[in-house]
């Protein structure tokens, strides 16, 4: 079943009523994630437009812009592949276990799901931050060190494979279409609270999650750390003990910052660093206590570490931000744009792509977003993944998989054209071969440069 633009731009709100997201069947379902993706840009748009008006600066920057989005497009690529795991896991349950069916077609229903959904969703949360296996999957939420829109989309594609537990309860007796509904509507509604540009909205501070509650979630203050859990209600943070107000300047990210924009480090590392941790820790129980206990225990310490151990917040923290040239930044904002496109088109056509040509096209943009990690931190390999990464862009498009799919990349020609002071005339249906030739051509030069360098230095 379709959704309207109204409909759509008030389910980033959850202000659809009952009878207008009422399903009977999973598969009426609208995917209101997917749909939403024009409005993310635009709300983006205009928080960049709200924050120059207001404060005369942009509210983010290029690279961790374009991290946050690569670790979203990330995390929504497995359902490309298979089916929710959320989704399959309370079916299963639903369909073996329901105590009791209530009626699709109640509001009450609505109700008690948008209840339970994000009752689940705090615990859940909660619960991510307080044991250390989730927290390695959670924290790449809260890896960004600006808090703005992007930041919102910034998710881990591991969270996924936890959550779904938190809400098997439901399946005992919601209709599985109604659960769908309002799994989709709690995520959506956490997008617009990602800003700096809203304040404060007012009494309805004391029951919704707002701006200002999910800013001091995203702090490394010590009066930050573990509070605001809500997704849609701060109800349940008043109740169990973990709210806090906004008080002191916030400043965003991680403790220990990672100080990296490679979108499959910011997934991978925290495991690793408790794959090390575990063995370097003596003891069984210990062991399991590295897994289980909170990221901040260690040996003799509280089950989620001491507060004292806390890094102290200056207010003179300096986010990692290495300086490139312009024409670098113009270049991944074009580059990254023409992949966005290719998993747009991904999303609307898998159902009539062959397995290949889908296992391909998710090959390309994981390397692709790699790519750009690396050349935003500026890493001495980044010319040769380029040059990797456009050949082999280049080589899936010449056999035939790509053809005729990216419209983008007439204008990318363009741009980049001006950028690498070139005009040369071309024909648009071969836009793609010159322009990724270009590309070659040019990392291929940048790279015989540094080697040429460093030769010299050691003469």
């Amino acid at each position: 079943m379709g959704t309207t633009a109204g409909q759509q731009l008030r389910a980033l709100f959850y202000v659809l009523s009952p009878g207008e997201s009422a399903f009977g069947t999973l598969e009426e379902v609208p995917d209101y994630v997917e749909k939403s993706i024009p409005f993310f840009i635009a709300f983006i748009v205009l928080e960049f437009a709200v924050s120059w008006v207001q404060q005369h600066k942009l509210p983010g920057r290029i690279n961790d812009g374009i991290s946050s989005l690569s670790l979203g497009i990330l995390s929504r690529l497995p359902d490309v592949l298979f089916r929710s795991v959320d989704l399959v896991s309370y079916i299963y349950v639903w369909n073996n276990y329901k105590l009791f069916e209530l009626p699709w077609d109640s509001p009450w229903t609505w109700y008690l799901t948008f209840l339970g959904v994000d009752f689940a969703y705090y615990w859940f949360h909660r619960i991510s931050h307080e044991v250390n296996i989730l927290w390695a999957a959670h924290q790449v939420h809260h890896s960004s060190e600006d808090y703005n829109l992007f930041t919102a989309l910034r998710q881990s594609f591991l969270q996924r494979y936890t959550s779904w537990m938190f809400n098997l309860p439901m399946a005992l007796f919601i209709p599985p279409s109604v659960f769908a509904v309002h799994l989709q509507f709690n995520l959506l509604y956490q997008f617009w609270i990602h800003t700096e540009v809203v304040t404060n909205i007012g009494p309805l501070e004391w029951i919704l999650n707002t701006p200002s509650h999910h800013r001091v979630h995203h702090g490394r203050n010590p009066y930050c750390i573990d509070k605001n859990y809500g997704g849609t209600l701060i109800i349940w943070d008043r109740i169990f003990g973990t709210f806090e107000a906004e008080d002191a300047k916030v400043v965003y990210g991680l403790t220990h910052p990672v100080n990296s924009f490679d979108p499959i480090l910011l997934q991978l590392r925290p495991l690793a660093r408790i794959w090390n941790t575990f063995w370097a820790t003596p003891g069984f129980w210990n062991k399991l206590s590295v897994i289980f206990k909170g990221p901040g225990w260690g040996p003799g310490k509280p089950r989620l570490g001491l507060p004292e151990e806390i890094p102290a917040v200056t207010g003179n923290e300096v986010p990692f931000n290495p300086s490139v040239p312009a024409y670098l930044n113009c270049y991944a904002v074009v580059h990254f744009a023409v992949i966005m496109e290719l998993y747009i088109d991904l999303l609307a056509t898998v159902t009539t792509l062959s397995q290949e040509n889908i296992l391909l096209r998710i090959a390309i943009i994981i390397l692709s977003l790699t790519s750009f990690g690396f050349l935003m931190e500026k890493r001495p390999k980044a010319g040769i993944l380029e040059i990797i990464r456009c050949s082999v862009f280049l080589g899936v498009y010449k056999l035939g998989y790509l053809r005729n799919q990216l419209s983008l990349l007439d204008y990318a020609y363009e741009v980049l054209s001006c950028i690498f002071y070139v005009n040369i005339p071309v024909d648009f249906s071969n836009t793609t071969i010159v322009l990724f030739s270009l590309c070659i051509a040019f990392w291929g030069i940048q790279t015989m440069s540094r080697i040429t360098s460093s030769k010299d230095k050691h003469l």
